[in-house]
């Protein structure tokens, strides 16, 4: 079974190539903003927690998301691999899906970074709160905190996966068909 992560700042169009990637692949995209959104319409508990701390721009509980990813492990078997988008994005959570990995016998295959300039994170995610009218995309002080948030809090995940030997990072900004391409090049050689 592979296992990749899909990684970079909100709004570099990582929703947009899992898709792709999912299928080309025969991965199961797991979502964890997805999962979450699933939870708050239909109203449980969690949800409701999750909408409170996704409304000021934090991170929802890690044994939360934790317990949502295995589950969605356990249950899809006729994949070859699983595409993790939005998780981890904390070097805790990065520990924990490496020990929950081992515990299969298995590891992380790869992380496929999508990198984008803060300027052009702001436009996307404005630009995404109009099209899906995504109430969590709207607010500039909303927008800013996911931005300052993935910088402290996620980006150090660039080193720890670096130290593996299993960062790859494509550009962003160019168009879909571009990026893409480009991914696709990076996923034949892992």
């Amino acid at each position: 079974m592979k296992y990749f992560i899909l990684f970079g700042p909100p709004g570099a169009g990582k929703g947009t190539q899992a898709t792709a990637m999912a299928e080309n692949y025969n991965l199961k995209h797991i979502s964890t903003g997805e999962l979450l959104r699933n939870e708050i319409a239909e109203g449980t508990e969690l949800g409701k927690k999750a909408n409170d701390l996704i409304t000021r721009g934090c991170f929802v509980p890690d044994e939360v998301v934790v317990g949502m990813i295995r589950s969605v492990f356990e249950k899809v078997k006729d994949v070859d691999g699983f595409l993790l988008d939005g998780f981890p994005r904390t070097v805790s959570q990065a520990e924990t899906l490496d020990q929950m990995l081992a515990e299969r016998q298995e590891a992380v295959t790869g992380i496929v970074s999508i990198m984008i300039p803060d300027e052009m994170i702001k436009a996307r995610i404005r630009h995404r709160a109009e099209i899906e009218g995504r109430a969590d995309d709207a607010s500039e002080d909303t927008i800013n905190n996911r931005i300052s948030t993935y910088h402290e809090k996620t980006e150090p995940l660039i080193a720890f996966y670096e130290k593996q030997g299993k960062y790859h990072e494509i550009d962003g900004t160019g168009t879909i068909e571009e990026v893409k391409n480009n991914i696709h090049k990076l996923m034949e050689t892992l």
